[in-house]
């Protein structure tokens, strides 16, 4: 008798796991088809490398060009005026004029802010500067520029400026700046620049409370570190907690929750391996260290990063996307507590995904190496 009810139990079980399987299965492939339901137009071409993108309350957009240019796509077209009145950026490699956003309270006071490798300070080359300006549309330029924290020393490297940045729901902006590849000596020190995620009043001073205030010779701006090279965030809808993905080496690009004081890691722990093949660490955990919420093996250099909120895409919704410069493809991704719980391939073959924008209009915006500026939109 007991092994007849044993039986029914395993057979019970093995229903309800099969029930579950197809039921999750189901829900894959409805969450992967549910790009048949937009459509990427051509908004405009004329940018190589559009690093990051803005819409203006007036409906423009403003593109970084990484080469060092500004530009203004008005009306469906590339304004062949370029935005004077930047500072002296030092375009090389993957250094150049890089993210660009739009201060919360932006209609009030007008700032931009944005990030550039800068060859102010000490040191032959450049690195990753955070600058604020106010935009004169009618005469084209940037005008009242103001450095709010320039990455010391310069070094000559070409490579891993990180970049992007975001406002959080107190007003702080937050702002990376990569290991510079100089992995073995910036992200976990705490006395130099590099590896680490910034943290500011908008005006360039540094918050009293920051992790590492008062202590002698730290860059005390800095909010976390024992990053690699992030080139995504963005500001969680309804925590306000702000995330970050980051470009890990061969295999183990990041996604990270940013909080305060806590070290991600690198080049102690992590996922991937050197380009050549070789391994450079044992460690894909250790006591003190944070583990990504999600990490991706093969890489797929991710860059940009927009949680969709956006009534024009009730597929989307609550969902994550992330661009793929490597696999040239959108990647949506399920989030759930605080967790990535589902990822899905959408726009195959798009192109290299650069920059990724949710407009004040409400439509998303993708910055494509190449191939020009588009707008995902409902299929009529």
């Amino acid at each position: 008798m007991l092994h007849k009810k044993i039986k029914l139990i395993v057979i019970s079980l093995s229903i309800l796991w099969i029930n579950n399987s197809l039921a999750y299965k189901e829900q894959d492939i409805a969450s992967a088809k549910s790009e048949q339901h937009y459509v990427a137009n051509l908004v405009a071409k004329g940018v190589e490398v559009p690093w990051a993108m803005v819409q203006l309350p007036n409906g423009d957009i403003l593109v970084t060009e990484r080469k060092g240019e500004l530009r203004v796509i008005s009306q469906g077209k590339l304004v062949a005026k370029k935005v004077s009145g930047l500072p002296n950026i030092h375009a090389n490699g993957q250094g150049g004029l890089l993210d660009l956003v739009l201060h919360p309270e932006y209609m009030n006071n007008g700032w931009l802010y944005f990030t550039f490798s800068s060859v102010e300070g000490k040191g032959d080359g450049s690195n990753t500067a955070l600058m604020r300006a106010k935009f004169d549309r009618e005469n084209m330029t940037l005008t009242h520029q103001e450095m709010l924290y320039k990455g010391s020393d310069n070094t000559t490297s070409t490579r891993h400026y990180g970049s992007r940045i975001a406002f959080d729901n107190q007003g702080y902006v937050y702002f990376s700046i990569g290991d510079r590849a100089e992995r073995d000596s910036k992200p976990q020190d705490l006395t130099l620049d590099g590896g680490k995620i910034y943290r500011l009043h908008d005006d360039g001073a540094i918050p009293s409370d920051n992790p590492f205030v008062g202590q002698d010779g730290v860059k005390t701006a800095t909010y976390s570190y024992g990053h690699r090279n992030p080139q995504g965030m963005a500001k969680h809808p309804e925590t306000g907690a702000i995330w970050s993905h980051e470009h890990g080496p061969r295999g183990g690009d990041e996604v990270n929750i940013v909080a305060k004081g806590k070290n991600y890691g690198w080049p102690v722990i992590s996922y991937g391996i050197n380009y050549s093949g070789t391994s450079f660490t044992d460690l894909t955990a250790k006591p003190g260290m944070e583990q990504p919420i999600h990490y991706w093996d093969p890489s797929i250099a991710p860059s940009g990063m927009v949680f969709v909120t956006s009534d024009k895409y009730p597929h989307w919704q609550g969902k994550l996307l992330v661009g793929s410069l490597k696999f040239h493809y959108l990647v949506l991704l399920d989030v759930a507590d605080n967790k990535i719980v589902d990822q899905h391939k959408i726009f195959e073959g798009i192109g290299r995904l650069r920059s990724i924008m949710q407009g004040n209009d409400g439509y998303l915006y993708v910055g494509i190496d190449g191939g020009g500026i588009k707008r995902i939109e409902p299929k009529k």
